[in-house]
């Protein structure tokens, strides 16, 4: 009876979800952990089997710094982005799209799913630019160049709506190019937010190996469980968000921004924690309302 009483509490949010698209940026423990990852494609094999149309977009940031050692290569980061020079990029491109991507798109396919791999650059989906950042040096601003690390000029969602009408869950890693075929490592939180933005989803959904926003970094009780996005705008201005969170709260932003209804950040470590905060009256994280 238990197990009737939690089917019918998750129906209401099958039926509003249902044939809606939901992007999932997969990180953290979720991502790095093969038990875990598991768990949580069969989570989103559940969504995909309810109606959901669920889009996962992936970054590899501890795996990258990893392999570039056994290359002899030494990580480096300017504001939390990673400088990449040629070397850096080809590493970066065969631990993204060969390594994680694969891994990703064979677990879904293990468990029953039909999952796509592709990058930022197929298909044009996210057409990139260069980006650089300003910082100050002996008083004086001066503009830093980090190599191949780019940002999102525009996203053509055409590739996803092909895929996912036709009942494919795109598997996506940041990798993207400009028009001249330059290509760049992009920040995936931000990728993901953009993508969300441009197939206008009902939700987007950040998977990290934190509860979700903590009013104080240092205590998990002060978890954030509801928030508006003036709220979490004027939070991040008054610099209360701190350190990988900020990319996240930026993607945020940004999908609501462009039109996605609701924005969740949860712990992916977790067990069913997509199922408990979509699913559930109570939920697990945080939910960002516009």
């Amino acid at each position: 009876m238990e197990d009737v009483k939690v089917l019918v509490e998750a129906l209401p949010y099958i039926k509003e979800f249902h044939g809606s698209t939901m992007v999932i940026k997969f990180g953290g423990h979720a991502m790095v952990n093969e038990e875990i990852m598991e768990k949580t494609i069969k989570d989103i094999l559940l969504l995909y089997f309810v109606g959901i149309k669920p889009i996962v977009i992936h970054g590899g940031g501890p795996e990258i710094s990893e392999k570039m050692e056994k290359f002899g290569l030494k990580p480096k980061f300017v504001d939390g982005l990673r400088v990449t020079d040629r070397d850096t990029l080809e590493v970066v491109e065969m631990v993204l799209d060969g390594k994680i991507n694969s891994k990703i798109v064979s677990t879904f396919i293990k468990n029953g799913g039909k999952a796509v791999g592709i990058s930022a650059k197929d298909g044009l989906l996210v057409v990139a630019k260069k980006k650089t950042i300003k910082k100050k040096v002996g008083g004086e601003e001066v503009e830093l160049d980090l190599g191949f690390v780019g940002e999102s000029e525009m996203v053509n969602p055409d590739i996803l709506k092909i895929l996912v009408d036709n009942k494919f869950i795109p598997v996506i890693s940041p990798i993207a190019a400009d028009k001249e075929g330059n290509v760049f490592n992009l920040n995936a939180d931000i990728v993901a937010g953009h993508i969300a933005g441009a197939v206008k989803a009902k939700k987007l959904i950040m998977l990290t190996d934190v509860p979700g926003l903590l009013r104080n970094q240092n205590d998990p009780s002060s978890l954030i469980s509801k928030i508006d996005y003036s709220e979490l705008e004027k939070m991040l201005e008054e610099g209360k968000v701190k350190g990988g969170m900020i990319p996240k709260v930026e993607s945020v932003l940004i999908a609501l921004k462009e039109g996605v209804e609701k924005a969740h950040i949860i712990d992916g470590s977790k067990e069913h924690s997509i199922l408990i905060e979509l699913f559930t009256k109570e939920g697990i994280g945080t939910m960002v309302t516009k």
